[in-house]
């Protein structure tokens, strides 16, 4: 045997011996899955938020505008959002420890790459490449942990999840700004790498081994040329439409190429044999609404999280640091409910959690909204933003329990990824539909964006927040309608791949 082939048997072989039994041996094996997964979905996040604040730099660095230096986040999101279905039908198919696990690897490159970027084009491509691999871990995530985790408490673990993303999506901008100040912007792409080296060695040694139909399934590569421009699409569309305007002839288009992309993706997903998606999971009641509400639930947040930075800084007078030192009351509100939120939601269902979750997040935006004045109760505007986060905290485990139970085993990553896949969505919308209804009352009472008198700020945040605590109230009431238990779906769902 020549000692290529031997070296490739011994690799093989490693890989087969792996997870090591020193970890599946032991009795809170799961939890260790869970803080594996956790790692991945945290630092997923953290790259979502965490170039926010090296935008300037960027701009001074590569002498280029600051519509281009945007494209550094927008590559990332948009390539996020586009792949998460792809790679979570990827892993139904081939496997989700190993997509898992190669994820991670990918991270880490692209997390080089765009440290060692020489041009801003290049940092661009570095990011869509890092984002996949991005898309990897978070469309494998919540599946892995509905896999390993008995059902009695998947809603905690699954709350833990949520916690890890919720940190990393608030600490993004804080470390990031910490990094820079210390190291430069560089610094917030290379430390992925170490980090990412101890995922994916984690990842090769704990995550259990998963039973899939088998890689001998067929890829709906023309689904997928269909899907993802429509996704991109409407991304792009929320994007450029609080700039450009919602009935620009750009924005109607794009939305318009999307909705005959989605129309196309539709008939030929009913037509074909292993369809990317599976259409009839929608017909899941559980599934549909649990996505719907998930979107939701992004929009209010982000939404909330974009307009409290203007009215704390132009009508607050509050430095940048200490606005967001306020804004953390969200994720902490989130943090602290959510793995008691996920133990709940196994002992009483997940019906009365997701609704109470979102009808407290409705509370928290109402309460802003009431407090609106040039003298604002500090103490007040903080509890707002600690029921916003609180009850963000109290939905997401819960309705993500219920979302990945309600499917069967074969298609866990593909809802896993369906279901990240809405979060990005609602991220989008939350910050393209507060920024315009922000522009639009504001320029209705009088006041402008860089100047103008500060009593204009007062009915436009005050209007905005109401209709985004409109919004929350609709996904309590959606939530309050799905099935209370996920075994009540009479949907029979194909099993096939």
């Amino acid at each position: 045997m020549s000692s290529d082939a031997a070296r490739g048997d011994g690799i093989r072989g490693l890989w087969r011996s792996l997870p090591l039994p020193t970890f599946t041996s032991r009795p809170g094996y799961m939890w260790y899955v869970v803080g594996t997964v956790c790692i991945g979905a945290f630092m997923a996040a953290v790259d979502a938020s965490i170039v926010n604040v090296a935008l300037p730099d960027l701009s001074h660095y590569f002498h280029a505008a600051a519509g281009l230096t945007g494209w550094v986040l927008i590559s990332y999101l948009l390539t996020l959002a586009t792949l998460l279905t792809l790679f979570g039908r990827l892993a139904d198919m081939l496997g989700r420890r190993p997509l898992y696990t190669f994820g991670f690897g990918v991270f880490i490159v692209g997390s080089a790459a765009c440290g060692a970027a020489p041009s801003l084009p290049f940092l661009i491509i570095a990011r869509v490449f890092q984002a996949a691999g991005a898309a990897m871990l978070q469309a494998n995530s919540v599946a892995i942990i509905t896999a390993a985790v008995p059902a009695n408490v998947r809603g905690r673990a699954i709350g833990f999840q949520g916690s890890a993303q919720a940190i990393g999506l608030s600490v993004g901008p804080a470390v990031g700004g910490a990094l820079i100040g210390l190291f430069g912007w560089r610094a917030i792409f290379y430390v992925n790498v170490p980090v990412g080296i101890i995922g994916t060695l984690m990842a090769a040694v704990i995550l259990p081994r998963d039973k899939v139909g088998g890689g001998q399934a067929t890829f709906d590569w023309w689904g997928a040329l269909m899907f993802s421009p429509a996704l991109v699409a409407i991304m792009l569309a929320a994007t450029i439409a609080p700039h450009a305007g919602w009935t620009s002839p750009r924005v109607i288009s794009m939305f318009a190429a999307a909705i005959v992309l989605l129309w196309a993706f539709i008939v030929r997903e009913k037509r074909f044999s292993a369809p990317l998606v599976n259409v009839s999971l929608f017909k899941i009641k559980v599934f549909t609404l649990g996505n719907v509400t998930g979107l939701l639930s992004y929009l209010v947040m982000f939404g909330v999280l974009f307009l409290m930075p203007y009215f704390f800084e132009r009508v607050g007078g509050y430095s940048s640091a200490i606005t967001g030192l306020l804004l953390t009351a969200v994720p902490v509100g989130m943090t602290v409910v959510s793995p008691q939120a996920g133990g709940l939601a196994d002992r009483y269902g997940p019906r009365m959690l997701t609704t109470v979750g979102m009808a407290a997040s409705a509370l928290g935006a109402a309460i802003l909204a009431v407090s609106m004045s040039l003298h604002a109760s500090l103490v007040s505007l903080i509890v707002g933003l600690l029921l916003v986060g609180a009850g963000l905290g109290m939905f997401t485990p819960p309705n993500n329990s219920s979302v990945m139970g309600s499917l069967p085993s074969v298609r866990l990553g593909v809802g896993g990824g369906i279901l990240n896949m809405s979060r990005s969505l609602g991220m989008a919308f939350g910050t393209a539909v507060s920024s315009t209804l922000m522009a639009g009352f504001l320029a209705a009472y009088g006041g402008h964006l860089a100047h103008g008198p500060k009593a204009a700020w007062i009915p436009t945040m005050r209007y905005s927040l109401l209709i985004l605590a409109g919004v929350a109230l609709a996904a309590a009431v959606l939530s309050f309608l799905k099935t209370q238990q996920d075994q009540n779906s009479n949907v029979k769902v194909p099993m096939e791949i």
